[in-house]
């Protein structure tokens, strides 16, 4: 049997790494230079993820249509007189979307100004389209990876853990300005949490069927956030777009990352334990774990964070943004009171918890037909 990984699978592993590189480096391009051009590397490295995936799945689409092998035949869906790989379609959209927001996004900051709105229309398309090709790339290797055993599907797999925690790193961009570290002991930080992340772990562990699945992913998006933070500020940067507040002489990285590793842990023992109950109950017992787990670790590590023993490189609480006033929470290292009062902020961890539940079971339901991907 064939052991080798079809060149769509790593050009579709390139396009969302290129994807997940640009993105970050264009955050932090805004945040330490401000929007001086759309030809920025960070935006080519973006929209080559859009182009690669366009592409190389047009191509796959396009080959399978009027090849018409049947090996090829059987592995792919019909849509619009077009088969191919479902995975293919949903990336090549993806890909069309992303190319179709560049000249968009030009458009608008010409007509509206130089803005750093991350949902900007542009953006949003921008986002959706990246989102497609995440979302093809997944379903192109569960396409092949359900159909594989032995070495092959072992190498499979690997890649598709790496594919969801460059999925986990994507959507926690998305919150991005509900996680910074002054929010950390505020209800709402945890909220925003409970909402997203379980429905990616338990997902991706129940489509994997690998029994540490959800602690892999979470440790791969540890070690990226870690590269980010580390490698970003080697390179200098300057400040072009006013107000500027303070001096800025490296680009600025993401924060460092957040304490996810033990929640997602206890989301896999939760499963290993109650793999035989139903959704719905392993949904009940996993939700609250990763909450609890989530608030025990976040909890002392924000103290940390905000201490003046995480004014260095290696944690990163000595970055911000040139455009931030020294009047701010964020650089005064103070948390910032996202709640009013008691009741308001046990009232949103009350939501946490009920998020959480229900992002797991969304996650299950969604990880159930992962696993059903042959095509």
């Amino acid at each position: 049997m064939d052991q080798s990984i079809p060149w769509y699978i790593w050009c579709s592993v390139a396009a969302v790494t290129s994807a997940m590189i640009g993105t970050h480096w264009d955050i932090a391009w805004h945040r330490s230079i401000g929007r001086d051009s759309f030809w920025t590397p960070a935006h080519v490295a973006i929209y080559f993820c859009g182009v690669l995936a366009g592409l190389s799945c047009g191509f796959l689409i396009l080959n399978t249509t009027f090849r018409k092998t049947k090996e090829a035949w059987k592995c792919s869906v019909s849509i619009w007189g077009f088969r191919g790989p479902l995975g293919a379609f949903i990336a090549a959209w993806g890909g069309l979307a992303m190319i179709t927001s560049a000249p968009f996004d030009n458009w608008w900051h010409g007509a509206y100004g130089l803005d750093v709105k991350i949902l900007s229309p542009p953006h949003v398309l921008l986002i959706l389209g990246i989102i497609g090709v995440q979302l093809g790339a997944l379903i192109l290797i569960l396409g092949e990876m359900n159909r594989a055993a032995g070495e092959r599907r072992s190498k499979l797999m690997a890649l598709f853990l790496y594919v969801g925690a460059v999925v986990l790193v994507m959507q926690l961009v998305l919150f991005m300005e509900h996680t910074f570290r002054s929010y950390m002991h505020g209800a709402r930080f945890y909220r925003t949490l409970a909402l997203s992340v379980p429905l990616v772990l338990a997902g991706l562990a129940h489509a994997s069927g690998k029994r540490w699945a959800a602690t892999t992913v979470a440790g791969l998006y540890t070690v990226i956030l870690l590269g980010f933070l580390w490698i970003l500020p080697l390179f200098p940067a300057e400040p072009k777009l006013g107000p500027v507040y303070r001096e800025v002489k490296t680009f600025i990285p993401p924060e460092f990352p957040l304490a996810i590793v033990l929640p997602a842990l206890a989301i896999d023992l939760v499963r290993r334990k109650m793999n035989d109950a139903g959704k719905w109950r392993q949904a009940l017992a996993a939700g609250p774990a990763f909450l609890l787990v989530l608030v025990a670790a976040q909890w002392p590590l924000a103290d940390l964070l905000l201490s003046p023993l995480a004014r260095n490189a290696v944690l990163g609480s000595i970055y911000f943004d040139y455009n931030i006033p020294s009047t701010s929470y964020y650089v005064r290292h103070l948390y910032y009171p996202t709640e009013s009062t008691p009741l308001e902020f046990w009232l949103n961890m009350g939501l946490a918890l009920v998020f959480a539940v229900l992002s797991t079971r969304v996650g299950l339901g969604w990880g159930d037909w992962m696993r059903r991907i042959r095509r």
